[in-house]
């Protein structure tokens, strides 16, 4: 009698450590690639001030995580802090807004 329980429990524990399959799960939506531009020169300038100016005192923000609203004051106060003239200001702000 003492076999007979221990093959039992050895079988349910066989069968309940085998292989289940899983519920099938509900796909994500498939999101669209993203928008990439081809930078001219001119953006591609616009790219480097921003990467090797504001990079310089914190990490660098995508230009998707804020608007062209948003980026507008931002752009403007960190330009100062950055010491950009107003032509380097307009190429950093040409090239966030391709990228939006």
């Amino acid at each position: 009698m003492k076999n007979i329980l221990i093959l039992a429990g050895l079988a349910l524990f066989v069968v309940s450590c085998g292989t289940q399959k899983a519920a099938p799960v509900a796909s994500a939506p498939v999101e669209a690639a993203p928008k990439t531009v081809a930078l001219t020169p001119e953006l591609e300038a616009g790219k480097n001030l921003y990467e090797n100016n504001c990079a310089k005192c914190h990490k660098l923000y995508e230009p998707k995580k804020f608007t062209k609203e948003e980026w507008a004051p931002i752009l403007v106060s960190m330009g100062k802090k950055a010491k950009l003239d107003g032509v380097q200001l307009a190429s950093v702000t040409d090239y966030i807004h391709s990228q939006l």
